[in-house]
């Protein structure tokens, strides 16, 4: 019996935060994505909970701070339990202090929000690597499930199964020291920061909610491998040796060991397999510093792959995972084994002390060097030749004003941050050089790569930072393109977009997958607003762009609740979806339009771009000319003609370059009908308008097109009646009438990619009703 297997693009194994945002990364990229999980709920132990400076830098720039809400922060750490004052150039300097299970919390939700499918109770058993994908072999609930993909990704902690199914070789020192580690409920004692007694080290933290964190290193005491979990007493112990002080009578919520162990894989790399987290690398928990290095793999990895599995990733693009990662992996582990000498050992490490305190405290340049190894904000990757002091480096963390006077609707015109900019989760190439022109020849140069990378043109608002100048930036934040200085203006830069994301003609839509939800394909990661979407052909548009992956914003004038259908119809399916509300045709319609349009855009992604606008709503007009009075001609004039103008004036401001226009025309505009000559004239306008926006938007790779329905199955009670639909039938070329998803399949297909080279069109969908 042939075995049957459910298919997505990647299975990452644990839905720990770094498995998790590993997941919304590649969800944000485009690609489909399963995690398995060993455990059937979210674990309560709170093992890491410090962020460090970059890991803020990697929340705020896909939009999720504000779900942390206040987080307790501290500029002071510590090199080794030696004071270390960990203030640099960012917005978020030091230590910030949130529990694991609240940043499992705020990445599950992002990630699920996006489309990923988490399997609680999902334990990996096998795993088998061929030519064209990866097996997994999992335990669910007594039964055995099998789940195939392109790649699987270990972020399954340093017992890791796919480490050791996939054969990794995982090398390094084995525990010398180990520390005890408790949250105890019910004790009053001081807090100690990094106290080395006579007997040991010391550290007790008072939390807010009165449970005090302690920590506990015997000095005479070595670690031993462990065949069972650590006990209570024995911290109890060990902490009354250490202290003298009593903690056995509280309550022990979590109680933990943790050693000085120091492993890492020879390659986060095999093939279709991949590490990531504590899977890749095994080091002492200090400083918090574990917990970053793999949230900061899993973002380097997650668009690399994503571009990798849809079929467009450039060749190398994986390898640069291990080679950037490895390294960055070996030389925390390095920090951490000093730092553990200098924490753990007795007194033969006291004059080591005594010099590396004297070197932080008297030496700037010997703290700022730490604090950058520790945060995280000095890794610099090899991204190619060049001498701009970026190259490699993160974007910093600027405020700047997007739009230029020459392209007044090219970006939102409002004060943001470079962080902000980097939200769609695609390249960025940020021009701040305040050259219109060269605004220009940087579009030109970049158009290919559109769908991929956005171009920018902004003006730094807090003063012109050093090294402000055109970049490109990764995904990831990482610039790997600085406009040479004294060269032409776009040297290099082909190369780079190529090198990072791949030859312009491999945009590609992605591949099927089938995870036990709606496929998400050729839009995953964009935005569309379907304006008059409750029902009709603009319901049947919603429904499919979210089947594509789109996130939609289903419009409607009153009825809330056949919208809210619409929505729910398209989370049934694994979609996303939500209603806005506005009146087309009077005065503030546009700007009611967009205010809800982008509270809820940014509440979902972060950010207020729309990647593709349908003007499907419009009203019939059905009255005889001689009958029709000035009120109902402007009507249908401000609702079909007026309002699709000023809706598309009001989306440049939103719609990045490559963005997609579709304006529902009608066939009436090529066919005579004495009862709609109004309604004709304001689809006629709807046609020229895009015809004469889509040379404006050219340079822009915005297109604009018209799509012309015909008889297409409504409400109207006349097609319950099939001697009516025979006649009506009988005018298309097909001898049938039009149904809603017809119309939406072609809205769709502009809408993609695969439609860059349509704009200015006139697309017949009327059936060939219009061939006569």
């Amino acid at each position: 019996m042939a075995r049957t297997y459910t298919e997505t693009q990647v299975i990452v194994v644990g839905a720990g935060p770094v498995g998790l945002l590993l997941a919304g990364e590649l969800r944000l990229a485009g690609a489909d994505v399963v995690v398995i999980e060993r455990l059937t709920e979210p674990t309560t132990e709170s093992r890491a909970s410090t962020l460090h400076a970059r890991t803020m830098e990697i929340l705020d720039s896909r939009g999720l701070l504000d779900g942390l809400g206040a987080v307790p922060q501290e500029t002071r750490g510590h090199f080794g339990g030696l004071p270390l004052d960990l203030t640099l150039p960012t917005p978020y300097p030091g230590q910030w202090k949130v529990p694991q299970i609240r940043t499992e919390e705020l990445l599950a939700e992002w990630a699920t929000g996006l489309g990923a499918v988490i399997l609680r109770g999902h334990e990996l058993r096998g795993l088998t690597v061929t030519g064209d994908h990866a097996e997994a072999e999992v335990a669910a609930g007594g039964e055995v499930v099998h789940l195939r993909a392109k790649c699987v990704v270990g972020c399954d902690g340093e017992n890791s199964t796919v480490r050791r199914l996939g054969g990794f070789a995982f090398p390094g020192a084995a525990a010398g020291r180990e520390l005890l580690r408790a949250d105890v409920d019910g004790i009053d004692i001081p807090n100690r920061r990094f106290e080395r007694l006579p007997g040991g080290l010391a550290i007790a933290a008072r939390r807010p909610d009165g449970v005090t964190r302690v920590m506990v290193c015997d000095f005479g005491s070595t670690a031993e491998p462990r065949s069972e979990n650590v006990e209570f007493h024995e911290i109890a112990d060990a902490w009354k040796r250490v202290t003298g002080e009593d903690i056995s009578g509280g309550t022990p919520l979590w109680v933990n060991a943790f050693t000085d162990a120091s492993r890492q894989a020879e390659q986060y790399r095999d093939y279709r397999l991949f590490l990531a987290g504590d899977a890749a690398h095994q080091q002492m928990p200090i400083g918090g510093q574990a917990l970053n290095l793999g949230l900061q793999d899993a973002f380097n990895l997650g668009w690399k792959l994503a571009a990798q599995v849809q079929g467009r990733g450039p060749e190398g693009l994986l390898d640069s995972y291990h080679s950037e990662r490895h390294a960055v992996g070996q030389r925390t582990l390095s920090n951490i084994r000093a730092q553990a000498l200098l924490l753990l050992g007795g007194s033969e490490v006291d004059a080591a002390r005594e010099v590396m305190g004297e070197l932080i405290d008297e030496h700037d340049e010997v703290r700022s060097h730490l604090a950058g190894m520790i945060s995280g904000l000095d890794v610099r990757y090899d991204v190619g030749a060049g001498d701009h002091p970026l190259l490699g480096l993160r974007l910093p963390h600027w405020p700047v004003r997007t739009g230029d006077p020459q392209h007044p609707g090219e970006d939102s015109g409002e004060d943001t941050t470079t962080a902000a900019l980097l939200r769609p989760g695609g390249g960025l190439l940020l021009d701040l050089t305040g050259d219109a022109g060269h605004g220009d020849r940087l579009r030109s140069a970049a158009a290919p790569w559109s769908r991929l990378v956005r171009t920018v043109t902004a003006r730094p608002t807090g003063g012109t930072p050093a090294g402000a100048t055109t970049v490109l930036v990764r995904p990831d934040g990482h610039v790997v393109w600085a406009a040479p200085a004294g060269g032409a203006p776009t040297e290099g830069l082909t190369r780079a977009l190529t090198r990072w994301f791949g030859e312009p003609a491999t945009h590609q839509t992605t591949a099927p997958a089938t995870n036990g939800r709606t496929d998400m394909g050729s839009l995953s990661g964009k935005t569309a607003l379907v304006t008059g979407s409750s029902r009709g052909m603009g319901r049947a548009t919603a429904i499919r762009l979210a089947k594509e992956g789109a996130l939609v914003a289903v419009h409607y004038t009153s009825n809330e609740d056949a919208a809210n259908e619409v929505v729910a119809t398209i989370e049934k399916d694994g979609g996303r979806a939500f209603a806005v509300r506005a009146e087309l045709g009077v005065p503030g319609d546009v700007h009611e339009l967009f205010l809800g349009l982008e509270q809820g855009l940014k509440a979902r992604t972060g950010t207020t771009t729309l990647d593709i606008l349908v003007n499907n709503a419009g009203v019939m007009g059905g009255v005889a000319a001689e009958d029709t009075t000035p009120e109902q001609f402007d009507r249908l004039f401000a609702v079909n003609a007026k309002a699709p103008f000023f809706l598309i004036q009001r989306a440049l401001k939103n719609l990045p370059d490559g963005g997609r226009i579709v304006n529902i025309s009608s066939g009436l505009t090529h066919v005579a009908n004495p009862e709609e000559i109004a309604y004709a004239m304001t689809k006629g306008a709807v046609e020229q308008l895009a015809r004469h926006f889509a040379k404006l938007l050219g340079p822009r790779n915005i297109t604009i097109n018209s799509v012309a329905p015909g008889i297409t199955r409504n409400g109207n009670p006349a097609f319950d009646i099939p001697e009516v639909v025979d006649q009506m039938a009988a005018l298309s070329a097909f001898n049938r009438v039009g149904e809603p998803q017809d119309v939406a399949d072609v809205v769709a297909f502009l809408a993609s990619a695969d439609a860059r080279w349509v704009t200015g069109a006139f697309i017949d969908a009327t059936g060939g009703t219009l061939l006569g």
